[in-house]
């Protein structure tokens, strides 16, 4: 009875593995520099579901690929992205402060991205900016051809969210929080009912979480109980992966997407 027990528990975690998203931070960022064309297709390269991206407004009103909104930090020239032109911006060197084999790695524009997106895969887009990104976004996704099913759209700004849900009603919108711990009392805020609320008033389609919050079963179950999708990031513990899986979240982020799923996958056979 206790190997049938055990051979069930596998096949229970086994299932729940393969039904988890994995999802490329900034593309395969552990082994190539973030926010690039190279990153993002090592990323597909490396079977995760999907890469995740982070998008300013140029000057000029180009969508740029970039988690900063100043350059500095991944090209060493300090331009702020809504204050230069998309030519600017494509001088500089986005690759080599990760490798000199990554040289010439140029700020990719979301065009180019979506143009890489292989069939049956999906493309996470943070939108770092305001809604004043929304139209240019619109043009940009119906000249890729792209489909809804292909697409999430997250943001950290609830405004952003909740109206890109109403422009692109077909694309799943989910809203990124981070949380914060009273060191007198323990708690936490924002707390699940708040984040819940706040989804749903927006007909928003799931919460995307940071991993260093209060994420457990009865959180997920409440989630899902409120139709939403219960996303995480950005996860390179193996351990703390499967404590996520076991509560049942639908995703997770990670720097180093085929390393956690072979972490994952070990576990489940």
């Amino acid at each position: 009875m206790k190997s049938t027990a055990l051979l069930l528990l596998l096949l229970a975690f086994a299932a729940q593995t393969s039904a988890v998203d994995i999802i490329a931070h900034r593309g395969a960022s552990h082994d190539a520099p973030e926010n690039t064309l190279a990153s993002f297709k090592l990323g597909w390269q490396q079977r995760a579901d999907a890469c995740e991206l982070d998008i300013w407004l140029s000057k000029d009103g180009r969508l740029i690929v970039s988690h900063d909104e100043n350059t500095r930090r991944t090209t060493g020239v300090a331009k702020k992205i809504s204050e230069s032109t998309l030519a600017e911006l494509r001088a500089l060197d986005a690759g080599s402060w990760k490798d000199p084999k990554w040289k010439g790695e140029p700020l990719p524009t979301l065009e180019e991205v979506l143009a890489l997106i292989p069939d049956g895969r999906r493309l996470v887009i943070e939108i770092k900016c305001g809604v004043e990104c929304l139209p240019e976004l619109g043009r940009v996704l119906t000249a890729s051809g792209k489909p809804a099913a292909q697409l999430v759209i997250i943001s950290f700004h609830y405004d952003v969210c909740a109206e890109a849900k109403k422009l692109f009603p077909k694309i799943p919108v989910l809203f990124l929080a981070s949380f914060k711990q009273d060191k007198a009392s323990g708690k936490w805020s924002p707390t699940p009912d708040t984040l819940i609320a706040k989804a749903t008033r927006a007909g928003l389609d799931g919460l995307n979480l940071s991993s260093k919050g209060p994420l457990d079963a009865a959180f997920v179950k409440q989630t899902h109980a409120a139709g939403l999708k219960f996303y995480v990031w950005t996860v390179d513990d193996a351990a703390v992966a499967r404590q996520l899986v076991a509560a049942g979240v639908d995703g997770i982020t990670t720097n180093r997407p085929e390393w956690l799923r072979e972490q994952l996958s070990r576990d489940a056979n």
